[in-house]
């Protein structure tokens, strides 16, 4: 769950601490409270409880609403955590889906986008129906249901969403379910059909990677690039040209390795690797646009 909460109009993330709130220095709690002192609650401004601001010698505390955080215990934005915003470290005490559910995002897009490619003469992608079941589909929702638990939105809506992809897209090449024999003798309607099909994932992606542009590098890449592909493949469908979803498949080949990249972000750190992966912050700014 972002951090950046919308109340009586005030969005904005705040850099500095009001001279007033400074000088209280480390002990100060927003509750109005210092460490020695439980006389309880004094009044707390209603524009306190709207803000997020910083403060300490070294700004290493950050005030969100009337709850006090030391910097490092806040997960920054991050493909590693699925979080495209600054949130506090959830008080569910489980593992970190995150890195599962890129790992399985990843490995069933690569085969496919091999598949697109035409990598090796392949043009028939049914091998890849194993994977987007079970992989790319089960396993991802189960990750994505755990961010749910997490109080991940992005994440949880992220996960489960592209799980279902995977497990509709594999249903299309299975006879059980009739899809591709409803076509016979039809394949121009079938391409259309699974251009609009493509069209609407892509449309949904670039919602998705929207919701990045204050993250990291590689997390908005992820999903710009995955919208990309989708809309490479629906035009390629929709126009029965192959070069067209040769090029949406090795744009996803390269969407792969950035999905692996995110998930590696998630699993490395300094026991147990020599070997990290460092975000690149994207700027950031309190301009935002209602629609």
């Amino acid at each position: 769950m972002s951090i950046q909460e919308e109340s009586s109009g005030y969005t904005a993330f705040e850099n500095h601490v009001s001279n007033h709130d400074a000088d209280k220095g480390e002990n100060y709690h927003p509750y109005g409270l210092t460490d020695n002192d439980d006389s309880g609650p004094r009044n707390p401004s209603q524009e306190s409880l709207c803000k997020i601001y910083t403060g300490g010698a070294n700004n290493e505390y950050i005030y969100i609403g009337r709850q006090k955080f030391l910097r490092e215990q806040l997960t920054e934005a991050f493909g590693g955590t699925l979080n495209p915003g600054l949130a506090p470290t959830s008080v569910h005490r489980f593992a970190n889906p995150a890195p599962l559910g890129l790992s399985a995002f990843a490995l069933t897009t690569f085969v496919l986008s091999m598949f697109n490619s035409k990598a090796q003469g392949i043009t028939t992608p049914n091998v890849v129906v194993g994977l987007a079941m079970f992989y790319g589909g089960v396993v991802q929702i189960i990750a994505g249901i755990w961010e749910v638990a997490l109080e991940n939105t992005f994440g949880a809506t992220a996960l489960c969403s592209y799980g279902g992809f995977w497990l509709s897209f594999g249903s299309i090449y299975i006879p059980w379910f009739g899809i591709l024999d409803a076509y016979t003798d039809k394949e121009s309607e079938l391409g259309n059909a699974l251009g609009f099909y493509l069209l609407g994932w892509c449309i949904f992606t670039f919602g998705l990677s929207v919701c990045t542009m204050k993250s990291t590098v590689m997390f908005f890449a992820l999903f710009f690039l995955l919208g990309v592909t989708f809309l490479l493949l629906s035009i390629g469908e929709f126009s029965g040209e192959s070069r067209v979803t040769r090029a949406g498949g090795i744009l996803g080949v390269i969407v792969a390795f950035i999905a692996w990249y995110n998930a590696y972000a998630g699993l490395a750190n300094k026991q147990n690797s020599y070997i990290l992966a460092h975000p690149f912050p994207l700027p950031d700014n309190e301009k935002v646009l209602h629609i």
